[in-house]
């Protein structure tokens, strides 16, 4: 991962695949197709892109400034843009010329020259810290508009065509959530839901589902409504999560064992160290599964529970014959965090790493617990996961493995909360950085796999044809970004059924790894 300088990254460039172009580049493009006629859209990625200013450097590759990239394309041809998230804490930064806004995993010390009531103003704004609105991790939609975001209180609005920074967004001026994830989910009448944390209001700590309804009221999170709350298992320790699953009927929310400690968070700046280093996996406790009933909005009676599990990333869940069957991708740890920070992903670059590989995980939620102590209440024939009942109505669930080595799912997600087959991931067997990606089938458990070579491949993100009605039939989108100095990356293009290369668009500017990515059909 190289630093960029702190000039704003303002690259404006019109591209147009053309096959005779490539044809002498590269034969092999010869038999390619161009971009497909129906798709029309614009594709939206956000990822950390700044590690340094003047002196000072962020530690890990999620602090990193944001930076916004999108691919337009119309009539088989791509206009490609990238500005960074000009928030207050880039300006802040950027006036500065150092870092004066702490992230997660890099704290902010005021600059030596600074006089005492400086010092003091900083340190009282970490204890009781205000975040920051560096929003580096995914694109979300409220309502009609579209939201850079992490996982503080804080959401910064952008123009999804210009990338222009807009609206600075507090979720705490709407609801009682002092963290929320960045993973949101859709209903197909346009509403939106998220969940956050509200960290001891009133004695208590409980994470807050809500929903946000579609439509054009503005803001949008003024008309937020709350779905349920489930109580934290601990008043000062919530657990930490990215992301929760949605079927018609239920929201599946993984209370895992990995959690944020506030009062050590409270006293970090104090002791010298990050806000990461407040967050722990605890081995000895149990996952907590919580299923909601969407129409009484309150957790179904049976207590799920499954061993110690770290997860990011929910693939998709659905209902099946009385039961509720969710697809993660869980590790045994939370070393993932760890191989992160910036030092230690120099070390990994073209290293064979040992690590804790993820696992595709099926759990299976019987919504009936009538039966005897001891026995596996899950009675679907194709998955070997279980459901064994235990006293005080508590039940014992065991995942099925689907795959291993695989991270950042997409789906298509005309199949959210629905019976699927496919999913979409960077294959990660060897590093948590990609280098190829996969299209995974959840019936046969057959793979393929697409490479790129010299490059590193981002999150794929799959669109449905119009009018499809095969599940996969459509293209996959994916960022490669070139392993080599100073060439370019490409925008490829995937068939959705075959996995072969449909098209590329190469981009002659440096690309930065990023994280999430939001697809925006053309609405004509």
């Amino acid at each position: 991962m190289v630093s960029r300088s702190p000039k704003p990254h303002l690259f404006y460039i019109y591209i147009i695949v053309s096959l005779i172009k490539y044809y002498y580049k590269n034969q092999q493009i010869l038999n390619y197709s161009l971009i497909p006629e129906w798709l029309q859209g614009t594709l939206i990625r956000n990822g950390p892109g700044l590690f340094s200013l003047g002196e000072t450097r962020y530690n890990h590759w999620f602090d990193g400034m944001a930076l916004l990239h999108s691919f337009t394309i119309k009539k088989g041809e791509v206009t490609y843009r990238s500005k960074y998230l000009q928030g207050d804490t880039y300006n802040s930064n950027m006036q500065a010329n150092r870092i004066v806004v702490s992230e997660m995993g890099t704290m902010a010390y005021p600059d030596p020259c600074k006089n005492i009531f400086s010092k003091v103003i900083t340190f009282l704004s970490h204890t009781i810290p205000d975040f920051t609105d560096n929003c580096a991790n995914n694109i979300i939609k409220y309502g009609n508009d579209y939201h850079a975001t992490s996982e503080t209180n804080y959401i910064r609005k952008i123009d999804p065509m210009t990338l222009e920074t807009q609206d600075k967004v507090d979720y705490l001026k709407y609801l009682p959530v002092n963290i929320v994830a960045s993973h949101t989910h859709y209903d197909k009448e346009g509403n939106s839901y998220s969940m956050g944390t509200c960290i001891a209001e009133k004695g208590k700590t409980k994470y807050t589902l809500f929903k946000v309804p579609g439509g054009n009221g503005s803001p949008p999170l003024k008309s937020a409504e709350v779905v349920c709350t489930v109580p934290c298992r601990s008043l000062l320790t919530p657990s930490y999560y990215h992301s929760f699953g949605m079927t018609d009927n239920y929201f599946v929310f993984i209370e895992q064992p990995l959690k944020l400690d506030v009062l050590k968070m409270a006293t970090a700046y104090l002791r010298r160290v990050s806000w990461a280093s407040c967050m722990k996996f605890h081995p000895e406790d149990s996952t907590l599964i919580h299923l909601i009933d969407r129409k009484t909005k309150k957790e179904v009676g049976i207590k799920f529970y499954t061993g110690a599990m770290a997860v990011y990333h929910q693939v998709n869940a659905f209902e099946d014959d009385g039961h509720v069957v969710f697809d993660v991708i869980c590790y045994d740890d939370n070393s993932l965090y760890e191989m992160f920070y910036l030092d230690k992903l120099k070390e990994q670059m073209g290293a064979n790493t040992m690590y804790c590989k993820p696992k595709c995980k099926r759990f299976v939620l019987p919504l009936s617990d009538m039966g005897e102590t001891g026995e596996d209440l899950v009675k679907l024939k194709y998955t070997t996961a279980s459901a064994v009942k235990e006293k005080e109505g508590k039940v014992l669930c065991q995942g099925e493995v689907l795959c291993d080595g695989v991270e950042l799912p997409r789906i298509n997600y005309n199949f959210n909360g629905k019976k699927y087959r496919f999913s979409y991931m960077c294959c990660v067997d060897i590093s948590p950085v990609a280098t190829k990606i996969v299209k995974f089938d959840a019936e046969t458990k057959q793979k393929i796999e697409w490479s790129g070579g010299d490059g590193f491949a981002s999150e794929p993100v799959f669109i449905p044809r119009p009018d499809a009605v095969d599940e996969d039939d459509g293209v996959v989108l994916t960022c490669i970004i070139n392993a080599k100095p100073a060439q370019g990356g490409f925008l490829l293009v995937l068939d959705g059924k075959s996995f072969k290369e449909v098209a590329r668009a190469c981009i002659d500017v440096d690309f930065h790894m990023d994280m999430h990515g939001y697809f925006i059909p053309d609405s004509s």
